[in-house]
């Protein structure tokens, strides 16, 4: 499984962005999917994740009404739609693929997801 990560870039505060990630693979339907971001000197911290349906989801408090995450299984993409953007959201954002068989970590945990994208850079000015 291969995610390549697209879509990041420079807005000020209060904007908007979208972030993107391409799947490969013939089974991505079967994939929970998520979002994870690394602010600068921080550790790796999960911003959302969603099922394989797209009816179950998560999101970490600081995205919750700003932060939407959506995905289309006929196109294998995963989206993050970030709203009222703050400074702080400025970070390193990654996708990431739990396939099956799925292991005994929690949706928000990094340990879950075995597939990772490289990272879009998302930098947000005061």
């Amino acid at each position: 499984v291969q995610l390549q990560a697209s879509g990041g870039g420079l807005v000020q505060a209060g904007g908007s962005l979208r972030v993107s990630c391409a799947a490969s693979g013939r089974t991505f339907s079967t994939y929970v999917m998520a979002w994870f971001r690394q602010p600068p000197g921080k550790n790796r911290d999960i911003v959302a994740a969603m099922g394989r349906s797209g009816a179950h989801v998560y999101y970490a408090d600081y995205a919750k009404g700003r932060f939407t995450i959506s995905r289309d299984n006929a196109k294998n993409m995963v989206y993050l739609q970030m709203n009222s953007l703050k400074p702080e959201d400025t970070a390193v954002y990654y996708c990431a693929a739990d396939v099956p068989p799925t292991n005994i970590y929690s949706a928000y945990s990094s340990g879950r997801y075995d597939y990772w994208g490289q990272g879009t850079q998302v930098t947000v000015s005061s």
